[in-house]
């Protein structure tokens, strides 16, 4: 069990719009979630162990949240609970290779910052820059490289702009979800995600610099959100769930689809997964 306390930055919140707050408020007067959680593709299911009473929001109808431009991503906001804890859990995100912009998750991570989120749990599905870690298999994240060097910071003003990023991914949380993986007899890695920008995909070339870079695992999403929660004061745990073999370690053809099939066939243990570690978080 880990005790979670507000993640402090040296930093203070910046204003948040209050358009989707009140929006939410006004639905679920009751609801203070404290866990905020994005789910990537494969990671879905657990949106279905939200409890019967839980809360679904169309992003369509709330302010300032993006609108689903991604096949595997709903585009759902759900109100309920994970074992004792209330979350916010956002079913589908803004990628930036959609419109080359990397600010599409800052209000909706603003609005949840307000409603009491202290905790962002991130999930997305990633190529594997390891022989070793085969499609199916899921990482937690220990740091990444921002490889696109772009950031949803940049046109803020003030000192509190430059945020720490040492140890962006909460090491007592990750040390909650190896607990909780070998209580489950699941095997869980842990290693760096290289964001990629997109939406192609890498090239072999490519993918044996980021292996030299130290990366275990390519992805386009998650970093743009894990700075944003830093800004915000959150603490982060991150998980990947490794869809393929990077381009250049398999014989196999990289499409979307593929990634989607095979997310969709590791989905039920990765979801599962998430659940539990979500419920052991002690806050």
């Amino acid at each position: 069990m880990t005790t979670v306390t507000t993640a402090t930055t040296g930093t203070t919140p910046p204003a948040v719009p209050p358009a989707a707050v009140e929006q939410l408020r006004l639905r679920a007067p009751q609801a203070r979630p404290r866990i905020a959680v994005v789910l990537g593709s494969g990671w879905g299911g657990l949106a279905a162990q939200l409890g019967s009473d839980a809360l679904r929001v169309p992003y369509a109808e709330l302010d300032g949240f993006p609108q689903a431009g991604v096949q595997g991503h709903t585009g759902e906001l759900w109100l309920g609970r994970v074992g004792a804890h209330e979350v916010a859990v956002m079913s589908g995100r803004k990628h930036a290779y959609e419109s080359g912009d990397v600010h599409g998750m800052k209000v909706p991570l603003q609005t949840l910052r307000a409603l009491g989120c202290e905790v962002l749990v991130q999930t997305n599905a990633a190529g594997s820059l390891h022989p070793q870690w085969p499609p199916g298999e899921l990482m937690v994240l220990a740091d990444h490289i921002n490889l696109s060097q772009r950031s949803p910071l940049v046109g803020e003003s003030g000192s509190e702009r430059f945020v720490d990023m040492m140890n962006a991914y909460d090491p007592a949380l990750r040390a909650t979800a190896h607990q909780v993986a070998q209580r489950s007899g699941l095997v869980l890695r842990e290693g760096v995600y290289v964001w990629n920008l997109g939406p192609q995909f890498e090239t072999a070339a490519e993918i044996r610099m980021f292996q030299r870079l130290g990366a275990d695992a390519v992805g386009m999403s998650t970093v743009p959100e894990t700075i944003l929660a830093r800004r915000l004061g959150m603490k982060v745990l991150a998980f990947s769930l490794l869809t393929n073999m990077a381009a250049g370690l398999s014989d196999e053809s990289l499409s979307h689809a593929h990634t989607l099939a095979q997310a969709q066939a590791a989905s039920v243990g990765a979801s599962r997964l998430l659940a539990d570690v979500i419920a052991a978080i002690a806050l």
